[in-house]
């Protein structure tokens, strides 16, 4: 039976975790990984693996459904999970920013509209900075609301700039930092500590190995 259960984010993020965590020594073999399959075991059958969507990380991690979790610290941001965050695993390294139209000043508006995929987060923010603001949440294609008049500018996640420029807008501020974080729930890093320890020590030499190559 597997020591622990880790939830690791689909999409952008999965590849990177994969390989870090196979450098901790949690292997999954291609053959299991070109299933469909949500739920796989490593070749070690330490630890067992499942897929989910970003925003359910912390939520089956939080109910101890997965002992341990590897998702971006937007996530984590707009998530508002009781969750350790032992350690930052440096992949995945993006920026959460405020973009607009190119050469569009969002200086002088009243009512700010701010189509986002983290509608806390935003709101926090614009908050904190005293400026009113209507939150319009979307799901994706997020760049598309200030071209189509939708909002005034976004809050998003932003790897390289490219998909922004493409779409006719620029980033007007960072709000802050994101890579991946390794979260544990808190019984397990109780109840399991071995074996959490374990995997955060293997974890942080993996880190290492890697920011040598680079």
């Amino acid at each position: 039976m597997p020591e622990l259960t880790i939830a690791v984010a689909k999409g952008r993020l999965q590849a990177d975790a994969l390989a870090l965590l196979a450098r901790a020594g949690a292997v999954v073999s291609s053959a299991a990984l070109s299933s469909r399959r949500l739920a796989l075991e490593d070749e070690s059958g330490r630890y067992r693996f499942i897929f989910v969507k970003p925003s359910d990380v912390p939520v089956y991690v939080e109910h101890g459904i997965a002992d341990c979790g590897v998702v971006g610290r937007d996530v984590l941001l707009e998530s508002e999970t009781d969750l350790l965050q032992p350690l930052t695993l440096d992949i995945a390294r993006c920026r959460i920013v405020v973009a607009a139209r190119t050469g569009t000043s969002l200086r002088g508006l009243g009512m700010l509209r701010v189509a986002t995929k983290y509608p806390r987060l935003a709101a926090a923010h614009f908050g904190a900075q005293g400026r009113p603001a209507e939150i319009i949440e979307l799901s994706g294609s997020v760049e598309l609301a200030p071209v189509l008049g939708l909002a005034d500018c976004i809050v998003d996640l932003v790897e390289t700039g490219a998909t922004l420029l493409e779409n006719g807008l620029e980033e007007i501020e960072v709000i802050g930092e994101s890579t991946a974080r390794l979260v544990v729930n808190r019984a397990s890093y109780q109840l399991k500590a071995a074996a959490v320890a374990t995997l955060i020590a293997a974890l942080e030499v993996a880190k290492a190995q890697v920011s040598n190559l680079d």
